[in-house]
């Protein structure tokens, strides 16, 4: 598997293809209101869309209650926990994305 690029990696990348227009500063400016913007859309309306590239969207998993159930493994009985309610961010791929993979 290829190492994950980091942040300061990508402002460089950016920058490199950009270098006559944009500098490292105007670059990390750019990401850090692109990801807060991200933040304030999902939070106000569920979804995100990074135009491209992938539409975020929020889902509201629902509180569950402790059930009984049995260990395929053992064949024992069990109980499995309850689970609070929580909110889970899911990432689509956009078309394009998934053509250029």
């Amino acid at each position: 598997m290829a190492k994950q690029i980091t942040k300061s990696e990508l402002i460089e990348k950016i920058t490199a293809e950009h270098s006559e227009k944009l500098t490292k500063r105007d670059v990390k400016g750019v990401l850090e209101s692109l990801a807060s913007i991200g933040y304030k859309e999902l939070k106000k309306s569920g979804v995100f869309l990074l135009p491209g590239f992938a539409k975020f969207v929020v889902i509201k998993k629902p509180a569950t209650k402790a059930r009984k159930g049995i260990n395929p493994f053992t064949k024992e009985p069990t109980v499995f926990k309850a689970k609070p309610a929580r909110k889970i961010i899911r990432a689509r791929p956009v078309k394009a994305a998934k053509d250029a993979v």
